[in-house]
């Protein structure tokens, strides 16, 4: 599995790129592999405002759909149009153009409660 350590991890598998308070959000390689064949994306309404473990996206696969939780409270402020014209991008490039939404962060505090590469990787093995 590919887990980078320059991101931080929710235990409901979202990845977080954090730059300022600007949160970059996907779902992790382990992720994407347990879902097989993502075939579409539901992006969430930019300028909605979530809490930490609201429902804020939907990837569907050809096994299930999946909920994609806010890792932390925010605003939307952008969506990825490219996941939803090529929902692949979430199975090829998890951790680059396959990104799906993000988040103004509203309370810094949240951070904390996201893991390492290496917690995240005792987590899901």
């Amino acid at each position: 599995m590919n887990t980078p350590t320059d991101l931080l991890y929710a235990s409901s598998h979202e990845w977080v790129r954090l730059v300022g308070d600007i949160a970059t959000v996907g779902i992790s390689d382990h992720a994407q592999a347990e879902l097989t064949d993502v075939v579409f994306v539901e992006l969430p309404t930019v300028g909605r405002a979530v809490d930490a473990g609201d429902p804020t996206a939907v990837v569907e696969s050809v096994k299930a759909a999946s909920d994609i939780y806010a890792p932390v409270s925010g605003e939307i402020v952008e969506v990825n149009p490219d996941v939803e014209n090529d929902p692949s991008l979430v199975n090829t490039d998890p951790y680059g153009r396959g990104w799906i939404f993000k988040l103004k962060v509203k309370n810094a505090a949240d951070v904390s409660s996201l893991h390492d590469a290496a917690a995240y990787e005792a987590l899901i093995s």
